[in-house]
């Protein structure tokens, strides 16, 4: 038996489901690091370059669940996982199956529920990275559900991150719970970043010239992440910085701004409004971190 032979063979084989842009990213990670690797799409031809590195594709559902031990699931939505995997569920027995399908909390506790009506045990994820980042040290991959199943399969799973492999609870949600808060601070800070070119555009500055100063500002704004932090988990909020109400004045500016400039005020609106709650609430001489009582409420 060559080297590369007798590695594979002391390796977990891994079935991967769904080859989208990152299943076929997470396949190949597996692939590459010695594990027989086992592919199903419904589109087929997807795994041709996979099945050329020595990948084997399934001909059906069941038989790619009954290929591994380890059986990764990454699909469009979690109706695409029911509706593929329902119909072979007693093929999960003894097997742990990890669900890498963007879902909310409920949506994974309930997924957990499922498979242990097939005797499977359940790993809920999320992939904090784009597809060409697996396996490198830019991608990071969450986990929760069951430990002990995480930690069969932790050395596998360690190949489709360097340095990010990241085993939270044994709360199957918390990993998409994790997932929901993050992609919310990324679309805040682009939202901002599209809020100031979109206001320095009408100066006819270009989004490239403005995008070095709109990285300072990114990462000058994330020191202020742990001291906030602390306060939120205290319950106090010392206004060491700047208060609510100085925040507030700059708010109004750039609403007041934005609408003389022609440009999208319904940002702007947002942060003053819930600026404006805060200080009613009796926060406007504390930090920031009070507002953290307005996102605790339901919307009115």
């Amino acid at each position: 038996m060559s080297t590369s032979s007798a590695s594979s063979a002391s390796r977990t084989p891994v079935t991967v489901v769904g080859l989208g842009l990152m299943g076929h990213a997470l396949a190949a990670a597996f692939l590459a690091n010695g594990h027989p690797t086992t592919v199903w799409n419904r589109s087929a031809a997807k795994a041709d370059d996979l099945v050329a590195d020595g990948a084997t594709l399934a001909d059906s559902v069941k038989s790619a669940v009954e290929a591994s031990p380890l059986v990764v699931v990454c699909v469009s939505d979690y109706d695409a996982v029911y509706a593929l995997l329902d119909p072979v569920g007693s093929s999960l027995a003894g097997r742990t199956l990890l669900n890498l399908t963007t879902s909310s909390s409920t949506q994974a506790r309930e997924a957990a529920r499922w498979a242990a009506d097939f005797d499977s045990s359940y790993l809920d994820g999320a992939i904090l990275a784009l597809p060409q980042a697996i396996g490198t040290a830019d991608a990071t991959l969450l986990y929760s559900g069951s430990k002990a199943a995480f930690e069969v399969h932790q050395a596998t799973l360690q190949v489709l991150s360097e340095t990010g492999t990241v085993y939270l609870d044994e709360d199957h949600g918390l990993s998409a719970l994790y997932d929901m808060s993050i992609l919310g601070i990324m679309w805040g800070v682009l939202n901002g970043f599209l809020q100031g070119a979109a206001l320095l555009g009408t100066a006819n500055v270009k989004a490239t010239t403005f995008a070095p100063l709109a990285r300072t500002a990114i990462n000058v704004t994330t020191d202020y992440v742990s001291a906030y932090a602390q306060q939120i988990d205290e319950g106090n909020y010392p206004a060491t910085d700047a208060t609510v109400a100085v925040h507030r004045g700059g708010m109004e500016h750039l609403l007041h701004e934005s609408d003389a400039l022609g440009v999208n005020t319904e940002l702007p609106k947002l942060f003053l409004d819930l600026a404006e709650r805060a200080a009613a609430d009796g926060h406007a001489n504390d930090s920031y971190a009070a507002l953290i009582n307005q996102f605790r409420k339901r919307a009115v």
